[in-house]
């Protein structure tokens, strides 16, 4: 099993440091985020501040920007990190990409898979050397000549994973991506009852393996080297399983529990204001259907039971405001569980 830490992005004095760090502890991989700070500035420090971890996106908001803008910032990303790089993608919902980014809004699965296939279009035509042509519904692409063409370095290409929840969206992730994000706010009975056999449907229709599908996350690790520090971290866990299920595009997860009562109830309370008494209507069995909870004596038994079967790569960290405190020793354990995904495909 690959597991994840957080970069800090406020900073980018802080990166290097912080990557190297994660690079000695022996973690996989480390992920940016698109909240407060642009995702894919800290990965160009990242990149050249390391020679083995993998980096990426978890995840890019993509509607805001052209295919083509993120295919150029991802190619020097692959080329800097000399092929660690992998992207992940989400759409965001409606309210922030009409108000927030102040992007036009269509359904977003056609859309982000045309946004995929573009993207792949854009970097076969750098790699092998062909006429770009790529003309869709959202997006065209037929003008590249030779000056605006970025070297190769015989990288592979560029897995690109997008985040889902819904049935829609995973069904994009099987048929057209790399590798799925599965949402913290999961459970393993969602993750394996209807995210896994969406997708394995759509991997067996599309002829890949398993084996080249990376699913990622699933949940929250809510852990620590004391009783003390485990409450805690249950606490700020128990905040954000509250601040996610009141947002409706989450609330498939809840209706798989029969939760969907809860989320309608979370969502009247932010119209109302009242964000610092939603935690109180989340309760301990709900933390740990969401969570793998345990000290760090206890917490890889914990990860075997909640993520193994569902989940190939975890997040130490969801958050860069609470990167990840594993040590070493305790990362190398949760390195040793069997996970189905081995690596990307590799194919242009």
């Amino acid at each position: 099993m690959r597991i994840l830490q957080t970069i800090p992005q406020n900073m980018l004095s802080d990166v290097g440091r912080a990557v190297k760090a994660a690079e000695e502890n022996g973690y996989d991989m480390v992920v940016t985020m698109e909240n407060r700070h642009d995702p894919f500035l800290a990965l160009g420090l990242a990149a050249v501040s390391s020679t083995s971890i993998s980096i990426g996106t978890a995840v890019a908001i993509a509607f805001p920007r052209s295919p083509m803008v993120v295919a150029n910032t991802c190619w020097d990303l692959q080329l800097a990190s000399k092929g660690r790089f992998v992207l992940g993608l989400g759409p965001q919902i409606k309210p922030h990409n009409e108000k927030r980014f102040s992007v036009p809004w269509s359904a977003p699965v056609p859309r982000l898979r045309e946004y995929i296939q573009a993207l792949r279009a854009i970097w076969s035509s750098w790699e092998k050397g062909e006429k770009l042509f790529f003309e869709g519904d959202h997006y065209t692409f037929t003008l590249m000549p030779p000056n605006f063409v970025p070297p190769s370095d015989g990288h592979p290409p560029i897995p690109i994973t997008i985040a889902a929840v819904g049935k829609h969206s995973l069904r994009l992730a099987g048929s057209c991506s790399d590798g799925v994000r599965l949402h913290p706010f999961c459970t393993h009975s969602y993750a394996k009852q209807v995210a896994l056999k969406i997708i394995e449907t759509e991997l067996d229709e599309r002829g890949l393996s398993r084996e080249n599908f990376e699913v990622t996350g699933g949940g929250f690790l809510a852990t620590g080297a004391t009783d003390q520090e485990v409450a805690s971290s249950i606490e700020w866990v128990r905040y954000r399983i509250a601040f996610y299920a009141s947002t409706p595009s989450y609330w498939p997860v809840l209706e798989h529990h029969g939760y969907g009562d809860l989320g309608r109830k979370l969502n009247k309370m932010t119209k109302e204001g009242l964000w610092d008494k939603m935690s109180a209507e989340v309760s301990d069995d709900l933390v740990y259907l969401f969570s793998a909870v345990g000290r760090y004596d206890e917490i890889v038994a914990a990860i075997k039971t909640r993520f193994i079967g569902v989940a190939d790569s975890i997040y130490g960290s969801t958050s860069i405001d609470k990167p990840s405190t594993l040590p070493s020793d305790l990362i190398q354990e949760i390195k040793e569980i069997p996970t189905e995904f081995k690596k990307f495909s590799g194919n242009w």
